[in-house]
């Protein structure tokens, strides 16, 4: 039986948010949180409205397994904290909003945030730094669990069937909604609107903000959408072609044997830029091939490990990707230079014998959205029937969540602008699949030089999922898209930095695609300075 639903008005009208309730112990606060005006949502309807005031101080972020929990932030300041409980008709679903809003030192921005995996909002990992920023800042969780440890159980319903409503909430319905809400609390608790509005996301987070530019392109100024896990039905299925290779070899390498590909192509084509910094620049240009590794040792936990031939062409079928019984090219494989350990990895059963140990995501899409069996065996998946679970995550899905329409038009008219940036080395979504996009965008909307002018994407070298790797990373992407937004002023180059093996600041300038960063052969090669785009 369904529970009733606490229904304040037929649409969502969110009453007076008077003073707030005590927050969790040592986080309380007395400061007014009220807001008088009643925003309207068209479709939706609301269960509860709380709201309570934080003090400032330093933010200390909760465990959040398995994401690793980030250093606290200082400075942040008192805030507003609003949490709105929606539902909707003949779904008996529970949305949470959550919209966090600054006491003292509004921006006049508001800025809404994404998630990642199968998490529609991280919430506090974006919601922290950006009050502290000066940001009215949103982010929501679909109605779907926040706990990335978790298996996607929401995925079914009672008789076993996928719950379509809540894979809409996930794939678009819950993130609109949210950026609805969210202006208009804004707009009520500061007495005026937003001057502009920002989304911010990276992997399901970016797939969300291309998703906002597809289907809603009034809801953002501004789009910042970085690794966006777009093509969701053909790459979340890719993610297992490893796992299947090795199960039609019933050869599972340890994590140290495919590293020592990973090194070796790096040392092979590192100097291909004329800079020896363990980055490969050009990756889809690296001719390091796997046999070469035939027959050398490498010693993995104190053990020597001879290379073997089924170890190089396990390799060479993992880096070429996914292709169909009669060789076509179904999906993109990870670039040369990649760590392997995210999709290719194995593990040691109690006996010792090795098996694969497929990257959850990956293995969920599977179980929960194509087979509808949580408890199905993946290990049993090989090419055939890989195949056939690619081809029907397309037809079933990519509809609902694919978020890959090139007609960005609308968004364009809006005035919008967006940038992307994807790192080369990105263990988990191939940076192929938004390079396919740009391209496919820039064939859509007049060319290379008409995209550009609301939508570009800088892709990163050495740079793994979201950040890490040896690369330099973006270190403020979201300022170059207020700063396109709001002054006009579109980037050529994205400014990123990381830190050398030796410990020396390494910096770069990310270039706009479909130019590429040159050494110009001299100077400090760890400067961005001593690089051009070309």
């Amino acid at each position: 039986m369904r529970r009733p639903l606490i229904v304040l008005v037929a649409v969502l009208s969110l009453a007076v948010l008077a003073s707030c309730a005590s927050a969790p112990t040592g986080r309380s606060g007395g400061t007014s949180c009220a807001t008088s005006d009643q925003p309207q949502l068209t479709g939706a309807r609301v269960l509860s409205v709380t709201a309570a005031a934080h003090p400032g101080g330093t933010y200390a972020f909760p465990a959040n397994p398995p994401n690793p929990t980030p250093s606290p932030i200082a400075g942040v300041p008192a805030y507003c904290d609003v949490t709105v409980l929606l539902a909707h008709p003949e779904l008996d679903d529970r949305v949470r909003v959550e919209v966090w809003m600054p006491l003292t030192g509004w921006n006049g921005r508001f800025l809404a945030a994404g998630g990642g995996g199968f998490v529609a909002g991280l919430f506090d990992r974006y919601l922290a730094p950006a009050v502290k920023d000066g940001y009215a800042a949103a982010s929501t969780d679909a109605g779907v669990s926040t706990n990335g440890s978790r298996p996607p159980s929401w995925a079914l319903d009672h008789s076993g069937n996928v719950n379509q409503g809540l894979l809409t909430n996930f794939a678009f319905r819950s993130v609109h909604e949210m950026a609805q809400v969210g202006k208009q609390l804004t707009a009520s608790f500061y007495g005026r609107p937003a001057a502009h509005s920002y989304w911010n996301g990276c992997s399901t987070g970016g797939r969300q903000g291309l998703m906002e530019a597809q289907r809603y392109p009034a809801d953002f100024n501004g789009i910042l959408a970085a690794a966006p896990a777009i093509n969701w039905d053909r790459f979340t299925v890719a993610e297992f072609w490893p796992q299947a290779v090795m199960n039609q070899a019933h050869t599972f390498p340890t994590a140290c044997e495919f590293n020592a590909f990973t090194q070796a192509a790096i040392a092979a084509c590192d100097r291909d830029d004329s800079v020896a910094d363990r980055v490969i620049d050009r990756p889809e240009n690296c001719r390091f091939n796997p046999h070469q590794l035939v027959g050398t040792t490498v010693t993995c936990e104190g053990k020597t490990v001879q290379i073997s031939q089924a170890d190089a062409e396990l390799v060479d079928k993992i880096w070429q990707g996914p292709t169909s019984h009669e060789g076509q090219h179904l999906w993109y494989g990870p670039l040369k230079g990649t760590p392997l350990d995210g999709l290719a990895a194995t593990a040691a059963g109690p006996d010792g014998t090795r098996h694969g140990a497929p990257f959850a995501v990956a293995a969920d899409w599977i179980k929960y959205f194509l087979k509808r069996r949580p408890g199905f065996d993946t290990s049993s998946i090989g090419y055939g029937e890989f195949e056939q679970l690619f081809q029907q995550s397309g037809t079933q899905y990519h509809a609902v969540i694919g978020t890959d329409n090139p007609d960005l038009s609308a968004f364009r008219d809006a005035g919008g602008k967006m940038i992307t940036w994807h790192g080369l080395a990105d263990r988990l979504i191939s940076p192929q699949g938004t390079i396919d996009y740009r391209r496919r965008v820039e064939a859509a909307m007049g060319g290379t030089g008409a995209t550009d002018q609301f939508y570009r994407v800088f892709l990163a070298p050495g740079v793994d999922h979201c950040s890490g790797g040896t690369g330099s990373v973006p270190t403020d992407p979201l300022a170059a898209v207020v700063d396109w937004v709001e002054h006009g002023h579109a980037p050529e180059t994205l400014p990123a930095a990381t830190t050398s093996t030796a410990g020396r600041p390494v910096t770069r300038n990310l270039c706009s695609y479909p130019q590429l960063s040159h050494y110009i052969g001299h100077g400090d090669p760890d400067s961005a300075g001593s690089y051009t785009c070309a």
